[in-house]
């Protein structure tokens, strides 16, 4: 079976040619190609586009692998190995020109069911300022060539928390409960517009934690994997894994306060 650093290396290869695609198309105009869930959900044609090289490039260097993408979705293939991709995390952000948005890959042992996989690789780039986030299944996480880890100790002021709110306006009320019952133990309050940044910041000690309801597969699954090699904790729901009734993302110093608040 290929190791989970060659499975990194070739994440990270392809993650960074499709981040200079993404930057092109951005600095050429984005055109909003459809809605999904909301009227703020968009997909802009730079999203296809570049799930589409990535796909190519992983079908090309592993024809047998399975793959998950957030624009075409799961193709049904059962295999040792299944990518998770986001081709652009924070979608919104990247049509209005903000700059947290983000290409996330990941290679996961098993299915495309978060329940039931174990990620091996994963990468989270971010284009705009050049960070390249990456870990391997008990190899580390990294920022560049840096070595990252979630803060060892939460001080009194609290903990700086991130946390994101769904497209569904349904939901809004909850998030907003949620949110007061957390503001006591939070320092302040970050709010990005992309989960795999967030959950790479908890990694690289940049956030304390990270909480969020209603992540899909491909939000979450190489930013999962960055905080548990940075020695956080990674937990949520259904099944205390990252889901999509509950993310949750920690340094130890503050998680057991985050889930006692959350009360999810």
């Amino acid at each position: 079976m290929t190791s989970p650093d060659e499975l990194l290396a070739l994440a990270r290869d392809i993650a960074l040619e499709a981040g200079e695609l993404a930057r092109r198309r951005r600095e050429e105009g984005v055109t909003v190609a459809a809605t999904k869930s909301a009227l703020a959900d968009i997909v802009t044609e730079a999203d296809r586009e570049v799930e589409a090289l990535i796909r190519a490039r992983l079908d090309a260097a592993r024809p047998g692998d399975a793959f998950l993408g957030e624009e075409s979705g799961a193709d049904g293939r059962e295999a040792d190995i299944t990518w998770v991709v986001d081709p652009i995390d924070g979608t919104v952000n990247y049509a209005y020109g903000l700059p947290e948005w983000a290409v996330s890959i990941a290679a996961v042992a098993g299915s495309a069911d978060p329940a039931e996989w174990e990620a091996l690789a994963g990468v989270v780039y971010c284009p705009a300022t050049g960070d390249v986030f990456a870990a391997s299944r008990e190899g580390g996480a990294w920022l560049g060539e840096r070595r990252i880890r979630t803060n060892a100790e939460v001080g009194p002021a609290g903990g700086l928390i991130a946390t994101g709110f769904g497209y569904d306006p349904a939901t809004h009320a909850a998030a907003l409960d949620q949110l007061a019952r957390v503001m006591p133990i939070a320092r302040d309050i970050r709010r990005a517009g992309a989960a795999s940044l967030d959950l790479a910041a908890v990694a690289a000690g940049r956030h304390d934690a990270y909480y969020e309801r209603g992540l899909n597969p491909w939000d979450h699954a190489a930013g999962a994997l960055l905080v548990a090699e940075a020695g956080g904790i990674v937990s949520g729901a259904p099944g205390d894994r990252p889901g999509k009734a509950m993310t949750i993302a920690a340094s130890p110093g503050i998680y057991d306060r985050l889930v006692e608040v959350l009360d999810f």
